[in-house]
């Protein structure tokens, strides 16, 4: 079936080869039955789960060999869009030859990341990717009707999001692997927010443990330390003083555009490094403010403190920064 034939080209363009694939053509649809197991000396677990947030379900089949706790084999039924089908037979396929211990591991990121042509562009658009948290939930409810407890009893992860199943451990990284900037990114790659919206933010319908605003912020935050940090580690072991004068410039431009230029141009100003020169005691930074900030009372007050701060926190202590 041709692309175009099921969905705009731009957006079935922004799906893998390897879903398209599977859409038409899964390798695990099917059932197993009873008779088939036993004729193998295997056991047999069918397992049931259903989104009620999109209205999706699957049903996995688990044959076991009960003498090593193998899942030998594996077929899927699913009740759902395209998308549905294509995650569901990949976690499927990443079920078979694992142990029933080793598959409860198996995540919704997993999916996902199995299912890309490349790791670093996501296998399905934001608004579809909801369609492989099932995976998550079924695999422990199949996994506890084996060894007889409840699916909960796998549960080593924080549940940010009830209505989607979405954990903290996701969400994070979620927000690493696809770069997201907004709690609205966060929903359209994991639908988390996008029902109660308890989640989101404190005054929703339910108190909560985590939100969704916290989490993006403080994986951002992260995310910036570490850009920083390998900013600052850019080839001579993190010792600024000792950098060439190119390398420096980068690791202020650096330091600069993670935290400090957006707040300048929202103001409808700007700055650049003009030079940079070192003496005995100190490293002077001149820099040339630009737009608004030109001749703006607290460029050599509060917006300069504030740069020559920032710099001297990240990068060295000797830092000066002379506006010119």
């Amino acid at each position: 079936m041709a692309k175009n034939d099921l969905l705009g080209g731009s957006l079935w363009d922004q799906y893998s080869n390897k879903v398209t694939s599977l859409m038409n053509n899964p390798t695990h649809q099917g059932e197993i039955s009873e008779e088939e197991a036993a004729a193998h000396g295997n056991r047999l677990i069918v397992a049931d789960f259903g989104a009620e947030s999109c209205g999706d379900a699957v049903r996995l089949y688990w044959e076991i060999d009960p003498a090593s706790d193998t899942i030998v084999n594996s077929k899927f039924k699913s009740f759902g869009c395209g998308t549905a089908i294509a995650s569901s037979d990949m976690m499927t396929q990443l079920c078979i030859g694992k142990t029933v211990q080793e598959a409860v591991k198996i995540t919704n990121i997993d999916v996902e990341m199995a299912l890309r042509d490349t790791p670093d562009v996501p296998a399905v658009p934001p608004q579809k990717m909801h369609c492989s948290v099932m995976a998550y939930d079924v695999i422990k409810k199949a996994a506890g009707l084996y060894l007889g407890v409840d699916a909960a009893h796998f549960e080593d992860e924080i549940i940010v999001c009830e209505c989607a199943r979405v954990s903290l451990g996701t969400l994070q990284e979620v927000i690493r692997l696809n770069d997201l900037h907004t709690v609205e990114q966060i929903t359209d790659y994991t639908k988390a927010g996008g029902f109660c919206k308890s989640c989101i933010k404190p005054g929703g319908h339910e108190a909560r443990e985590y939100y969704l605003v916290d989490i993006l912020a403080d994986v951002r935050k992260k995310m910036d330390q570490e850009k920083m940090a390998a900013a600052a580690t850019a080839g001579l072991g993190g010792n600024f003083d000792e950098m060439t004068l190119v390398q420096k410039i980068k690791a202020i431009d650096a330091v600069i555009d993670e935290n400090l230029r957006q707040f300048l141009i929202m103001d409808g100003g700007n700055m650049e490094v003009v030079d940079v020169r070192d003496s005995e005691d100190y490293c002077d930074i001149y820099i040339r403010y630009l737009g608004a900030c030109n001749g703006c009372a607290s460029s050599t007050t509060g917006t300069l403190y504030a740069i020559e701060a920032t710099l001297k926190e990240k990068l060295s202590k000797r830092i000066r920064v002379l506006p010119i």
